[in-house]
């Protein structure tokens, strides 16, 4: 099982507003959106996390830039590990007040197919070069990994409050908060009950498989195997229901006409007129048990699954087109968000798109447990931890 163990973690000083420093992970930043925080504030995280260079090297800028804040006082080192207790406070989608909590500490780096870390989907093929150069340069970790454990009882060795640190209220009226975890015995319960259980990639497959190259670079450079990089900063919470909210990632096709999309799909659902997507259409979606079919016109059919058609095939949206998709020629793009693919349809070479149903707490309890992949795409979960409260330094130098 992997080890999870505090950290003497870099925060922002107690003299910077929070609210001003952190952002959205910046895999989810528009260049516009990267600009405006960059502009909210000099010392706020995207100067770092998403560097831009007038001249020279941006990743080396940033090493720079992090090592100039240190010697300011803008970011300010702990003075003995710690874990950093992250708690969320929202309402989800279908209106229900939710309080899910974390802990941030460090992940170890197992090697691919090892165990105890585990994928719980395939990933898309994705350049990874830009985060492995942004590690290379500052020597850290900036965005934390997101796992679920499969420890039982996690949550509540986490309820109890640590030493409150700042909080950041999002656009969203998402409530994050932050607490500081210094006590010895507590810690060491955290920590051992984390590693005693398998830990499951949430968000940040990536930026994990960036960690497990950047340890093998600083293996063979220093001829150990007791740098940090042998952990990798990670969020992990409980994988049951109370503690996650999921929502679904919608798929958007080029390549390949309207019709000829409900024409390939129709051996495998029966196709019936839906009214135009509305506020309803997510809910109307799970009572019927349906996908939606949705052209640029506004047009929308409903797509229910015909349950023999898929025989072993897994109970999940995302298997299912893939299923029935998968002698047919077409692309596929990935949104999230309703009004999101609304606006792709619109604006993009989308000739269509489909509007899937989230994936259940207690299917993604099976895929840990059996060691089973869903197909890329298939969860995405919300809210979106904030990058600024906590960075690790690795000491690989």
């Amino acid at each position: 099982m992997p080890r999870f163990e505090p950290f003497q973690a870099l925060r922002y000083g107690s003299n910077v507003e929070l609210v001003d420093v952190c952002s959205p992970p910046y895999d989810v930043l528009s260049d516009a959106d990267r600009l405006a925080l960059a502009n909210r504030h000099e010392h706020n995280i995207v100067h770092i996390d998403m560097p831009i260079a007038l001249s020279g090297n941006a990743y080396e800028h940033a090493a720079s830039v992090l090592s100039q804040w240190i010697s300011d006082g803008v970011m300010v080192r702990d003075d003995c590990p710690s874990f950093t207790l992250y708690r969320m406070k929202f309402t989800d989608p279908t209106g229900k007040p939710r309080n899910v909590v974390g802990v941030i500490g460090a992940l170890e780096v197992v090697d691919e197919g090892a165990g105890g870390v585990l994928p719980h989907e395939r990933t898309t093929p994705k350049a990874k070069t830009d985060r492995l150069e942004l590690t290379r340069a500052t020597d850290a970790n900036l965005s934390p990994v997101w796992g679920l454990s499969l420890a039982h009882g996690l949550s509540v060795l986490l309820s109890e409050p640590g030493e409150l640190l700042g909080s950041v209220t999002d656009d969203l009226g998402v409530i994050h908060s932050v607490e500081r975890v210094t006590d010895d015995s507590r810690i060491a319960a955290i920590s051992s009950s984390i590693s005693s259980h398998p830990v499951v990639i949430a968000d940040g497959h990536h930026r994990y498989a960036i960690s497990r190259t950047y340890r093998n670079e600083t293996r063979e450079r220093l001829r150990s195997k007791t740098s940090g990089a042998e952990l990798t900063m990670t969020y992990v919470n409980e994988l049951i229901d109370e503690q996650l909210s999921v929502a679904a990632i919608h798929r958007l096709y080029e390549g390949i006409s309207y019709s000829e999309l409900a024409a390939a799909l129709s051996p495998f659902f029966t196709i019936t007129d839906a009214d135009p997507v509305g506020s309803a259409t997510l809910s109307q979606m799970n009572e019927r048990g349906s996908l939606c079919l949705v052209s640029r016109s506004g047009r929308a059919h409903w797509l229910t699954p015909i349950p023999e058609k898929f025989a072993g095939v897994r109970n999940l949206d995302s298997a299912y087109l893939e299923h029935a998709l998968s002698h047919v020629q077409h692309e596929v793009r990935y949104q999230h968000g309703v009004a999101e693919v609304q606006h792709e349809l619109q604006t993009s070479n989308a000739t269509a798109a489909i509007l899937i149903r989230p994936v259940s707490v207690a299917e993604i309890q099976r895929t840990a447990y059996e060691g089973l992949l869903m197909p890329p795409k298939s969860t995405f979960f919300t809210p979106k931890l904030r990058t600024g409260f906590v960075l690790r330094e690795l000491k690989t130098r």
